[in-house]
């Protein structure tokens, strides 16, 4: 589902700062993977290049069997809207849309409207415990529950793949462990391949694997 191969990035003029070297990831379909690391040592550039965001200098991107490195950005930004649902450490939550509203956002995107369209959101809002706060404004809700509303506008449109950076950042220990306990019960749910770059390794610990990124590359987690 996901192959980074032979992956490098660096950032700047000459000398350029090397972030990621000769790396190598291999996600399967259906499978949840954490990646652990140290501020600063590119976890979030990973997944940028995951999504099509930043490009490599070197080595191999493919996505769902698409080499990344032959869509130009209109081609991009049509498969990060299709396929991948996105997960972020500040929510993103619009404050001027409705709970229901924000959540619609990604079949907005897709031209997807009407009742079919409305019945996947409220789907979505009970999965993540929100279904009685559809009307609510952001404003309204706790860290927990915006990031609730974050993970179900990330699967509304059944994405293959979650990308989520450090979604338990802005929250309290307690509110930390309920959003990445439901945010594995609905990526199993809805069958979505997903990856998560977090320093927690309480977060770390739901997934089916966890690997460490470090100067060297990519390691199996050794507890």
């Amino acid at each position: 589902m996901i192959e980074l191969r032979g992956i490098r990035k660096t950032f700047g003029r000459a000398p350029h700062r090397v972030v990621l070297e000769d790396l190598d990831l291999h996600v399967a379909a259906g499978e949840f993977v954490a990646v652990r690391g140290e501020s600063g040592i590119g976890k979030s550039t990973l997944l940028n290049l995951i999504a099509g965001l930043d490009r490599p200098d070197a080595g191999v991107v493919r996505v769902d069997g698409t080499d990344l490195s032959g869509l130009d950005d209109d081609a991009l930004t049509r498969l990060r809207r299709r396929r991948i649902g996105f997960i972020f450490q500040a929510f993103h939550v619009l404050p001027y849309l409705a709970v229901s509203e924000n959540v619609a956002l990604p079949l907005a995107l897709l031209g997807r409207r009407g009742p079919d369209a409305d019945a996947r959101v409220r789907a979505m809002l009970d999965a993540v415990g929100l279904g009685d706060r559809a009307a609510s404004r952001p404003r309204e809700l706790s860290g927990g529950e915006l990031q609730r509303v974050a993970i179900a506008r990330a699967l509304v449109h059944a994405p293959a793949i979650v990308l989520a950076d450090e979604p338990t950042g802005n929250l309290d220990p307690d509110s930390a462990r309920d959003v990445i306990a439901l945010l594995r019960d609905v990526v199993k749910r809805e069958g979505a391949t997903a990856v998560l770059v977090t320093h927690s390794p309480t977060a770390a610990a739901a997934a089916d694997r966890v690997v460490v990124l470090r100067a060297s590359g990519l390691a199996p987690d050794d507890g």
